[in-house]
C-alpha cells in the first residue's frame, strides 16, 4: 500500500495573531452578553418571565437571540479570517482555494 502526504500544504499562517485577537474580542463581546442573561436569572429571575416580543417572554428572546448571535458571529469570523488569510498570506481576493 502505497503512503502518500499531506493533502493540503500548510505553511506560516501570517494572519494567526489577527485571526487570535479577533476570536478573543468575539469572545468577549459574547461573554458580557451571556453574563447579563446570567446575572438577570440571579438577580431577578422574574423579569425573565415578563413578555417582551410577540407572546414570547424575555427568557426565549434573550435565549434564542444568544443562539442566533453566535451563529451570526461565527460566520462573521470566518469570513474576516478568510480574507485575512487572503490577504496576509499572498493569496489573490476571489481565488478557488
Amino acid at each position: 500500500m502505497a503512503e502518500h502526504g499531506p493533502a493540503t500544504d500548510w505553511g506560516e499562517d501570517k494572519a494567526a495573531d489577527y485571526k487570535a485577537k479577533l476570536g478573543i474580542y468575539l469572545f468577549l463581546f459574547y461573554f458580557f452578553l451571556y453574563a447579563g442573561f446570567v446575572a438577570i436569572n440571579t438577580v431577578n429571575p422574574k423579569l425573565m418571565g415578563v413578555t417582551v416580543f410577540a407572546g414570547l417572554n424575555l427568557a426565549c428572546v434573550y435565549g434564542f437571540g444568544l443562539i442566533i448571535l453566535a451563529i451570526i458571529m461565527g460566520l462573521i469570523y470566518n469570513a474576516m479570517c478568510s480574507a485575512a488569510e487572503d490577504r496576509m498570506n499572498g493569496k489573490p481576493a476571489g481565488e478557488d482555494k
